[in-house]
């Protein structure tokens, strides 16, 4: 799956549609020409084209330190720092008498540098984790020598994690230390190039630190795997249920079946963590669901897919339809069939979808598949440990739809609820996820991190507001996003509206628009303007604001709040919004402490 350096290299030329342009500085303490070039083309494959600024080799703390330096007039949206464990050994080698204290001082150098970065900029920071160097001055006792080389490295990248990007949002660390575990240090390092060019990745290597750091801005701009779809037969279990049987199936601890049950084990905890399952295969539905149903050594259950199909249609057919239930775009799907022939159909009717050329031998599927790194992800919050459910309750909506001659009478009986609040300390994660995830319904596709998002909550210049949807099926919990910024005396801004597309044509925008208008009189502004910024995937909404009664000026859309009529809508608030507002203020101050006790419903 991983394209060669020369590939990366000719990937301007033969990735030409990229559109999306993203700053991004690049400050190494070793030689780092060839990692910018990897980085370009990596992000050319993915439809983003990379702005570099590349500072010589050795300059990090005076590029972030001085003010006026070349790194601060290039304004980057993301920072990587790459530095290497060979000049971390050469530090340490300079400092052996406090060689104890190595790891700790290290830590306070790279906060001091990122608090230097957060005080001047909204650069969000990609630190690169340190790989081993086993020297062995001390051999395998150096786990119980503190002064040791390999103790103070293991230290470090233990206090990256915990010390640093566990408390700091906009920190973000690229695992490279995880990819010697995975292809080992002689792949990963060249002694000779090193010594010839500084130059601490070898050239196979490049490509797969470039898609690791890379995958971190990907997914920061929206752009990542959130559904696994699965064929069944010798993909989860080994043989042909509907030849083989139920107890001939290979699944299980002996054998060639451990090998699909831990791959079963790895999807469950994909689920828990909120990709959506699905199943598309070849078979009769009710001998697909059989082993789910009744094999005693399945980690998977029923209730773990979100979608399933089986028939004896084209799979690419298939995958349409299960796109067409989730509404999530194609680019978002991973899809595994041990079978090359529909491997290749997808590709070639769906390229957006990834297909990952799985091994012939089943016991190699996992560690294949970990070495792809499908998945990253920069959030991660409690509502996405119910996605599952909520895309299932989603598929029995539109079932019981087909049974209502309107869409009015379906709207009364579902009986919606909204809980509207401003955000706070408990909301803020999924705010954030939601403005990263967010794609379709996204009006100007701004992207928030939970730093920003607690700037947002203590602003003075910005209302903010935050929905959730429950009906009689379930709670979709929060899928809508608004922040208004106070543009002048007369006129809310709205910065960002976003909103999950499982709860589209339920009246969700009449709604939020209601709430937004409901604000604004209480507040004393006259106009509310809305813009709409397009991307290859926020067509849906490009007449949103026309479609609402928005009048065009120039480039924003604008709305006289004393001459709007409420729009008619089936849901009920389940907080007073106007309690809210009187409150804002002081909430902000208290940081919305026992702000969950304000319950009224708006008749």
């Amino acid at each position: 799956m991983y394209k060669t350096f020369s590939e990366l290299k000719k990937a301007e030329k033969t990735y030409p549609n990229a559109k999306k342009s993203i700053k991004v500085a690049l400050l190494g303490d070793t030689a780092t020409q060839f990692l910018n070039i990897a980085l370009k083309g990596t992000a050319r494959t993915e439809g983003f084209i990379l702005e570099i600024f590349e500072a010589d080799f050795g300059q990090i703390s005076r590029q972030i330190m001085d003010s006026s330096s070349e790194y601060y007039a290039f304004d980057a949206d993301y920072t990587i720092i790459f530095e290497s464990t060979h000049k971390l050994l050469s530090q340490y080698y300079k400092s052996y008498d406090s060689a104890k204290d190595f790891a700790d001082n290290k830590v306070k150098y790279i906060e001091e540098l990122y608090n230097t970065i957060q005080n001047r900029t909204k650069s969000k920071i990609i630190y690169c984790n340190f790989p081993i160097i086993d020297h062995k001055i001390f051999g395998s006792f150096s786990n119980k020598v503190e002064s040791s080389f390999n103790f103070q490295i293991n230290k470090l990248n233990y206090l990256l994690s915990f010390k640093i990007a566990m408390n700091k949002n906009n920190f973000f660390i690229a695992d490279l230390l995880s990819i010697q575990n995975k292809w080992g240090r002689d792949f990963m390092f060249a002694p000779n190039i090193y010594i010839n060019t500084e130059m601490v990745l070898s050239i196979d290597a490049l490509p797969i630190a470039a898609h690791t750091i890379f995958s971190i801005i990907s997914s920061l701009e929206g752009k990542f795997k959130k559904c696994l779809i699965l064929d069944l037969d010798n993909t989860l279990w080994g043989g042909i249920i509907g030849d083989d049987g139920l107890e001939n199936i290979q699944i299980g601890n002996l054998g060639i079946g451990k090998a699909f049950t831990e791959l079963q084990y790895w999807i469950k905890a994909l689920q828990k963590r909120g990709i959506i399952l699905a199943v598309c295969s070849k078979n009769d539905e009710d001998k697909a669901k059989e082993p789910f149903e009744k094999h005693p050594d399945m980690v998977l259950k029923l209730n773990d897919i979100a979608v399933f199909v089986a028939n004896w249609n084209n799979k690419a057919d298939n995958i349409r339809k299960i796109q067409n239930i989730l509404n999530i775009g194609f680019d978002s799907m991973v899809f595994l069939d041990d079978n090359p022939f529909e491997r290749n159909l997808v590709r070639e009717n769906l390229p957006e979808v990834c297909v990952p050329e799985l091994p012939t031998d089943p016991a190699e599927y996992l560690e294949y598949l970990y070495g792809l790194n499908l998945f990253e992800t920069t959030s991660f919050s409690e509502n996405d440990t119910e996605r599952t459910k909520q895309y299932q309750v989603e598929a029995q909506r539109v079932v019981d739809l087909e049974s209502f001659t309107n869409l009015e009478d379906f709207l009364k009986s579902m009986n919606m609820v909204s809980d509207v609040q401003s955000f706070n300390n408990f909301s803020k994660p999924r705010v954030s996820q939601l403005t990263q995830r967010s794609n379709q319904f996204n009006l100007r596709t701004v992207r928030y991190t939970e730093q920003e998002i607690e700037n947002l909550i203590t602003s003075d210049k910005h209302y903010t507001i935050s929905f959730t949807l429950e009906d009689k099926y379930g709670d979709n919990g929060l899928i809508c996003v608004i922040v208004l910024e106070k543009q002048d005396k007369q006129t809310l801004f709205i910065d960002t509206w976003l909103m999950s597309c499982r709860v589209l044509k339920r009246g969700m925008e009449d709604f939020t628009l209601n709430t937004i208008i409901d604000l604004a009189k209480k507040t004393g502004y006259t106009y509310v303007a809305g813009e709409y910024i397009p991307t290859s995937k926020n067509q849906m909404v490009k007449d949103h604001y026309e479609n609402l009664g928005f009048s065009r000026k120039d480039d924003k859309w604008i709305l006289n709040v004393d001459n709007y009529q409420p729009k008619e809508v089936y849901i009920k608030n389940s907080i007073c919004y106007f309690k809210i507002y009187n409150c804002l203020f002081s909430f902000r101050k208290s940081n919305f402490k026992e702000f969950s006790s304000i319950n009224c419903f708006l008749e």
